[in-house]
């Protein structure tokens, strides 16, 4: 059973909870903790809490018990990107070789992609498009002879026209080899067991928050990823730099080493005429906050960028997009999350008392998705 009173909900078949923690290196205790008293889940380590994933049949109770406050049920969520294709297998192929993805994402932290089938051709460009950014020797291998266009030289797109801008990343620094530039700064270190992955976690977050500066770590059965948020390495300069490598060192003395072709970063991107309305829409409905880009405050959701379209452009407005974005939420968090979408300039396109699909002020759609309690 779900353990409801805790904090607990289902999001996207699984158990999910967000505990709130006073700092990383807190949270990395409570990390310590729930592997001390079992197998470890996917645990998602932030400065502010920590997010935890199980089966639905596992104990959520003691992971309660052990965390020793209530989780957030306001706190959970979990996007999907999908897209209307008329050539299914076509589109679905592109884009799971543009993220990496075997079916979905191996490490369950970017969004997962459905395709689905429409006898209904659009042909304009979509107001959405997605940038990823890989390590240039799997952006090379990706690429696979195409040469990609658009103004930054990055955009390669679908059968159907969907747009993806798939960014080449760098090495941060000769001294932190182990780190990769995908917009943001990024790492990835396999484990062998639980008890290796919490040595580094825990090694990671006093690093961390000896330097002030914030780090993410998604502790998955695969290993560790460490991420610093999008271009907050630039924003930290040599103290950020000093901090990669400590961390790289930590690892390696742990006998870890480092797999950046793993690494991902991923985000979305949106065309409006009003960017001010669509883009309050969108931070409203999402729970995101407001900074150079619109972003998930828990850094466990992609980012938002807004871009200005021609306002003569009236027919691609008019076009409904092919591809749009499903939001998994608390099934007691839907009627406030609809209020809010609504406040925000949405407005409903249907709705079921599961879920509802919701239209910003210039018709990009999102669904918002609960799954009731089992």
């Amino acid at each position: 059973m779900v353990d409801e009173a805790g904090g607990w909900r289902v999001i996207g078949q699984r158990a999910a909870a967000w505990f709130e923690q006073p700092s990383l290196t807190a949270s990395a205790e409570l990390v310590r903790r729930i592997a001390a008293a079992g197998p470890l889940p996917a645990v998602d380590v932030r400065p502010s809490g920590v997010r935890v994933r199980v089966a639905l049949e596992d104990d959520t109770e003691g992971i309660s018990a052990l965390a020793a406050v209530p989780g957030d049920p306001a706190a959970l969520q979990e996007m999907r990107i999908v897209f209307d294709a008329v050539d299914v297998p076509s589109v679905r192929q592109f884009w799971h070789e543009g993220f990496g993805y075997e079916g979905r994402d191996p490490f369950h932290r970017d969004p997962e992609v459905v395709v689905l089938e429409s006898a209904e051709v659009r042909p304009l460009r979509d107001r959405f498009h997605l940038d990823v950014v890989r390590p240039e020797g799997v952006v090379e291998t990706v690429r696979a002879g195409r040469q990609p266009t658009g103004p930054w030289g990055v955009m390669l797109p679908d059968s159907e026209g969907n747009e993806l801008d798939l960014v080449p990343g760098d090495v941060l620094a000769p001294e932190a080899s182990d780190w990769r530039t995908l917009f943001a700064a990024m790492t990835f270190y396999p484990t062998t067991s639980a008890a290796q992955a919490v040595q580094l976690v825990t090694a990671v977050a006093e690093l961390a928050d000896a330097a002030g500066i914030a780090l993410m770590l998604d502790v998955r059965a695969q290993g560790v990823l460490i991420d610093h948020g999008k271009d907050a390495w630039e924003a930290g300069g040599s103290a950020f730099l000093e901090l990669a490598v400590q961390v790289q060192a930590a690892a390696r003395a742990l006998g870890l080493t480092a797999e950046p072709e793993l690494l991902r970063f991923v985000q979305l991107g949106l065309a409006a005429v009003d960017v001010p309305a669509v883009k309050g829409f969108w931070i409203s409905a999402l729970g995101y906050a407001e900074g150079s880009d619109s972003y998930d405050p828990r850094r466990l959701n992609p980012g938002f960028i807004f871009q200005q379209s021609d306002a003569g452009e009236t027919e691609r407005r008019q076009q409904r997009n092919r591809i749009r974005l499903e939001l998994d939420i608390a099934h007691d968090q839907l009627p406030a999350r609809i209020e809010q979408a609504l406040q925000a300039g949405g407005r409903i396109r249907h709705e079921l008392p599961d879920r509802c699909s919701i239209a910003d002020p210039e018709g990009n759609e999102l669904e918002l998705v609960a799954q009731k309690p089992l």
